[in-house]
């Protein structure tokens, strides 16, 4: 019974949509219809400024974050459990039930879902990210190929056992597959370019 609390509770914390939540409050909108209605930190920060997209990037990272210690704190630090927990929180962050099922691209749940699980890898993909988005200024492509990464990064880093292998592997690749428009925009060339502005 715990376990399935336990990771219900992931799942629901990753569905908070704080993105949406925050800009809902501070200007009455709906930010899935403004810019590319997305709800995560990067639609935030290009919608509505700064501070706002800040708050959301912490606040989805913490989510992913405190769902695993949960897991950690109360499933006896289980990898195996653990491992879920990173998971569930980020399919809750791309699939929240408040939203109809329509949430975001879940790259700061799973970056802090991972950080508490495995913080090594994270770091190391971490450098990938800010290395592509400094050389290209295309986040969608920094979080794609970090996201791409850090399986192999866990693999190579932690040698951890099967869970969190399979866990990094299916947060990744759902991540990648959430960044489908971005990837036919890149292609295109028509992707937006990174600029930390925008309106305060």
């Amino acid at each position: 019974m715990t376990v399935i609390l336990v990771l219900l509770a992931a799942y629901l914390i990753g569905g908070i949509p704080f993105g949406y939540l925050l800009v809902k409050w501070k200007t009455g909108r709906d930010v899935r219809a403004m810019g590319s209605g997305n709800i995560g930190a990067t639609n935030v920060l290009r919608t509505r400024g700064r501070m706002a997209g800040v708050v959301t990037l912490l606040l989805d990272g913490g989510k992913g974050y405190l769902a695993v210690w949960l897991a950690a704190h109360f499933l006896n630090g289980s990898e195996l459990w653990m491992s879920a927990a990173a998971a569930a929180v980020v399919v809750g962050h791309a699939f929240p039930a408040v939203l109809k099922f329509q949430g975001g691209k879940a790259v700061a749940s799973f970056v802090g879902a991972f950080l508490c699980l495995q913080p090594v890898p994270v770091l190391a993909t971490l450098l990938i990210f800010i290395a592509v988005v400094a050389a290209t200024r295309f986040i969608s492509l920094g979080s794609i190929l970090g996201a791409a990464a850090f399986p192999f990064a866990v693999w190579l880093i932690s040698h951890p056992g099967a869970p969190a292998i399979l866990s990094a592997a299916a947060c990744s690749t759902l991540v990648i597959w959430r960044h489908h428009e971005n990837i036919g925009r890149l292609l295109a060339g028509t992707e937006n370019v990174f600029r930390f502005g925008g309106k305060r």
